[in-house]
């Protein structure tokens, strides 16, 4: 099976296709990594392909934060320029600075 490169990066802020919420990417698997428990959960006319990139969002919508595990045909870049406020963002990157966050020296190979 091919692997595909990522489309997104470490940092930047995306919004989901279908469902209201959106994050910063702080960690990218090639291709699907997470349980075959938790693939099945998804309603099959939702489920994607576990051939591309998955990523691990810091995320929120209008009422909570939470992480999230997110297929790329499932993301967009968000537009919105606004920061993402999940309470865990400063563990991970610097400030904010003209949209996408930066990651921490502590974080970086």
């Amino acid at each position: 099976m091919a692997v595909r490169s990522a489309k997104f990066s470490i940092g930047q802020i995306v919004r989901h296709r279908l469902f209201p919420f959106r994050g910063v990417i702080f960690d990218v698997d090639p291709q699907f990594a997470n349980t075959q428990e938790w693939y099945e959960s998804i309603p099959e006319e939702l489920r994607p392909q576990k051939d591309q990139p998955f990523y691990h969002l810091l995320a929120e919508n209008g009422s909570t934060h939470y992480v999230a595990y997110v297929s790329e045909q499932n993301l967009l870049p968000d537009q919105s320029g606004e920061p993402v406020s999940h309470p865990n963002v400063s563990a991970f990157f610097e400030q904010p600075s003209g949209g996408d966050h930066a990651l921490r020296s502590s974080y970086k190979n």
